[in-house]
């Protein structure tokens, strides 16, 4: 059975190389977008549950359109859903990502001005113009210079960078500063080295890394997986996860989450994998 998050069809509509494959009234090849909105939730279904969050100017394949959302697959994971119809932009090319844990946009470029939206960890901008300690974007709003970082400029440690997001709330479904849950706080961590990264955590499960033997012990950016919970080792003894138990990004003895998360019914680590060393 295909897996519907990362199955672009819905029964109205499906891509075209599911034709054969996949039940649908019409095979298009769709159309890319970018994200025109500072952070959106991409639902289940239109007015549906949050399922995933995507962040602005991430680009997402348009295959349709109806009653005010569109039915979309998002780049940089293939998650599949709607969004809704006003936070689609044009395909403009990036050219920065935002590498601080958040930043702002500003109509002029000074501190003191009053600012126009929040941008969080991993936004995509197209950087037109410099100014000092301000870039210029192509919708004509500024970014602090020190915020910013050209796409292929990435960071080298996803530990480090899950840490940077400590005390984010805890958030079901989010990507975000604002609010973030287990699996996108992975996900936010390897994206922004340059990590391919799947959204939840069964899939990252399956997709990231080598699995290691229980009595191999762990180093930072080791992920231990449970079911329906991932967390990022910082060293042989701690780790860092988004959970409801802290309701935030928090740090936590390894051995300490472990007992904690079997006391409450959902076992021990069912994996811990460990990424391939870069080069």
């Amino acid at each position: 059975m295909s897996d519907r998050r990362l199955t672009p069809a819905n029964g109205r509509v499906a891509h075209a190389a599911l034709e054969g494959q996949v039940a649908a009234d019409r095979y298009v090849s769709g159309d890319w977008a970018r994200i025109a909105a500072p952070l959106a939730d991409l639902l289940a279904r239109p007015d549906g549950p949050r399922d995933r969050q995507v962040l602005m100017g991430e680009r997402v394949l348009v295959l349709d359109r109806h009653g005010g959302f569109a039915f979309v697959q998002a780049e940089k994971d293939g998650y599949c859903g709607y969004l809704a119809e006003p936070v689609i932009g044009a395909d403009r090319a990036a050219t920065h990502w935002v590498s601080a844990p958040a930043t702002h946009l500003y109509r002029e470029p000074d501190i003191k001005r009053p600012e126009v939206a929040s941008l969080t960890l991993g936004a995509r901008l197209t950087v037109t113009a410099e100014h000092l300690a301000f870039l210029e974007t192509a919708e004509g709003l500024f970014v602090p210079r020190m915020h910013l970082k050209p796409l292929g400029d990435w960071a080298d440690d996803p530990a480090g960078v899950a840490e940077s997001l400590t005390g984010t709330p805890y958030l079901w479904g989010g990507n975000a500063r604002s609010g973030i849950d287990c699996s996108g706080l992975v996900q936010a961590a390897l994206l922004a080295c340059g990590i391919a990264c799947p959204g939840d955590s069964d899939l990252q499960e399956a997709a990231l890394g080598a699995p290691l033997p229980e009595d191999a012990g762990y180093r930072r950016g080791d992920l231990l997986f449970w079911k329906g919970h991932v967390a990022m080792a910082v060293s042989e003894t701690q780790l860092i996860h988004a959970n409801a138990f802290h309701m935030a990004v928090a740090h936590e003895g390894t051995a300490e989450a472990i007992a904690r998360i079997a006391r409450q019914g959902d076992g021990r680590p069912s994996t811990v994998k460990r990424l391939a060393a870069r080069r």
